[in-house]
C-alpha cells in the first residue's frame, strides 16, 4: 500500500469516525498545554502528527519514521517537520520535547520496550501511546493468524502487556482507555460508541495509555 493510498482512508467516513476517536482519546490522555513542543515516533504519513500541530496547544510538532517515502509524503502534507529516524535510536537529546506519542506503532517493532524507553528519554512531561486491542471485535476480524491488510504482522496487546511494557520504565501515574468498541463505523456503531466505551472501558480495538515521565533523579 502506498503512502497516498494509505492516508486517503482517513478521508473516508469510516477513517474520519476511527481517527477521531483515537486522536480525541491521546488529546485526553496528554492534555497538552499551549506552547508545548510534540514528536510523533512512527507518524507514518503524518496523519496524527498534523492532527496535534493544528490541534491549537502544540507549538512545534515533528514526526519520525524508518519508512522514507511516508516521511517524504507527510512532509509534502506540511504542518510539521518530518524526518527518518529508528525509534530505537532517536537523534535527539534527553528531554528535547514535552510530549512524545507514538499511534500503533509499537505495534510493528520488534523491539518495543527499547523504542519506548526511547521515547521516555527525549519527553519532558508526558508520553503516550496507541496499541492494538486484542480483546477486541476487531482483533477477532482482522487480527488473527498473523492479521490481515494493513493489520499484517501486527502485535496485539492486552491490557496486562500494556502494564508490563510500562514495567520498570522511568514513567508514574499511568492512566489507561479504550475506544472503538464496534469498528465497523456504521449508524449503529456511531450512535453506542458513548455507551459502549463506558461500559466496557477496556474492549475497544484502540488502547490508549499514557504516563508521566519520571523526572531525571526522581
Amino acid at each position: 500500500m502506498s503512502p497516498e493510498q494509505y492516508d486517503v482512508w482517513y478521508e473516508t467516513p469510516r477513517g474520519a469516525w476511527i481517527g477521531g476517536i483515537e486522536y480525541g482519546l491521546l488529546v485526553r490522555l496528554l492534555q497538552p498545554r499551549a506552547g508545548e513542543t510534540l514528536l510523533d515516533v512512527g507518524c507514518g504519513t503524518g496523519h496524527f502528527t498534523r492532527c496535534f500541530a493544528g490541534g491549537g496547544a502544540i507549538n512545534t510538532a515533528i514526526g519520525a519514521d524508518t519508512d522514507a517515502a511516508a516521511v517524504r509524503f507527510a512532509a509534502g502534507r506540511g504542518q510539521a517537520a518530518y524526518l527518518v529516524a529508528d525509534a530505537a535510536r532517536l537523534p535527539f537529546a534527553d528531554r528535547s520535547f514535552d510530549l512524545v506519542i507514538g499511534v500503533t506503532a509499537l505495534c510493528f517493532m520488534s523491539d518495543e520496550r527499547r523504542a519506548l524507553a526511547e521515547m521516555l528519554r527525549v519527553a519532558r512531561r508526558r508520553v503516550a501511546l496507541g496499541l492494538l486491542n486484542r480483546r477486541s471485535l476487531l482483533w477477532l476480524g482482522k487480527g488473527r493468524h498473523g492479521g490481515r491488510g494493513a493489520y499484517r504482522g501486527a502485535h496485539w496487546h492486552t491490557r496486562r502487556e500494556v502494564l508490563d511494557l510500562f514495567a520498570g520504565q522511568p514513567a508514574r501515574n499511568l492512566s489507561l482507555r479504550s475506544g472503538i468498541v464496534l469498528p465497523g463505523g456504521g449508524g449503529l456503531a456511531r450512535r453506542a460508541e458513548p455507551l459502549l466505551g463506558r461500559l466496557s472501558p477496556c474492549c475497544g480495538a484502540f488502547i490508549g495509555v499514557a504516563a508521566d515521565v519520571v523526572p531525571q533523579g526522581g
